[in-house]
């Protein structure tokens, strides 16, 4: 079963909260630039970075893994052309799509943080995102929200149209812009799943550290059904004391203690969350489940190969 299958089992409903039908364009065009092993770099943060770097992208520059494997050194790594495709600013983001002849990337906010990628001729991601694909095995037959996504240039650049036309199976997507959070936001008889991958400026949105945001959310769930949430990074998560921002770093042995929203759902959902962690190769990124503990083995066996050893990484949200 493929990604796409999985994800169109049913009708999803999408609501962004991060939309402006007018945009500016950034003061930067296409050009073609060069770079250093993005594919393995693009997966070393938060939500994956391109570069600490202010736009406009506008002169060639080196990007490379900072962790490369045993024996590789960085003249040895192959050189691939890209080019920015369009680059704009919106009244809540900074985008920028980058091409590539094997990806292309779509980045978000002056972080430019990775927010979607899509590998040419691939299912996968070899992230998180390939995670979310594996929600629709545990949840009840019928709709799943997919909060977090980008409209207008994911249509133009990454296929969103074709998505939005029924499958032979009947599955399809349909999209609603608008606030994601609001409390118009739901269907009758209620959502299968929601997944939840809302950020702003490169982190996760406040209200996903209140508690009552996501109980707000459970109500929008059919009977049975769970919350899959991206609860952003390992590396660092922000902080703020004495009202300067501050990098905090979190446990190195893979803890969800310092992860704040873990936190704030293992308060909303106490003992019938699940969480888990990405590898060091894959973002690092924390994601969170409701619900029940699922049955591993059965979910394993109920998904593609190629993500059966992702879900039996999941353990239950227990008090520290």
């Amino acid at each position: 079963m493929a990604t796409a299958t999985a994800m169109a089992m049913a009708p999803p409903l999408h609501f962004n909260p991060l939309h402006k039908p007018s945009p500016s364009p950034l003061p930067s065009s296409p050009l073609p630039l060069r770079r250093h092993g993005f594919d393995a770099a693009m997966r070393k943060s938060t939500r994956p970075r391109w570069r600490d770097r202010p736009l406009p992208l506008i002169v060639p520059y080196s990007f490379r893994n900072s962790t490369p494997k045993e024996g590789q050194e960085e003249e040895e790594q192959e050189e691939e052309e890209y080019s920015v495709l369009t680059s704009l600013r919106t009244e809540h983001n900074e985008i920028v799509i980058v091409d590539t002849p094997k990806s292309r990337v779509l980045l978000l906010d002056s972080t430019h943080n990775i927010h979607s990628i899509f590998n040419k001729g691939q299912k996968w991601t070899g992230s998180y995102w390939d995670d979310f694909a594996t929600l629709p095995a545990i949840v009840p037959k019928g709709p799943i929200a997919i909060l977090g996504l980008l409209i207008d240039k994911a249509r133009y650049y990454f296929g969103l149209t074709d998505l939005e036309k029924t499958t032979k199976d009947g599955g399809f997507l349909s999209v609603h812009v608008g606030d994601a959070l609001s409390p118009s936001a739901i269907i009758p008889g209620g959502f299968a799943g929601i997944l939840v991958d809302l950020f702003s400026d490169g982190k996760v949105l406040p209200q996903l550290q209140e508690v009552a945001t996501w109980l707000e959310l459970e109500k929008r769930l059919s009977p049975n059904g769970r919350i899959m949430v991206n609860c952003a990074g390992a590396h660092v998560e922000r902080s703020t004391l004495g009202g300067e921002s501050i990098n905090t770093k979190l446990s190195s042995n893979g803890s969800w203690i310092q992860n704040s929203t873990i936190k704030t759902l293992c308060k909303a959902f106490p003992g019938n969350l699940s969480w888990k962690r990405m590898a060091e190769d894959e973002s690092e990124n924390y994601l969170a489940l409701t619900g029940p503990m699922p049955d591993l083995n059965a979910w394993s066996a109920a998904v593609p190969s190629q993500l059966s050893s992702n879900v039996k990484q999941w353990r239950p949200c227990e008090p520290a």
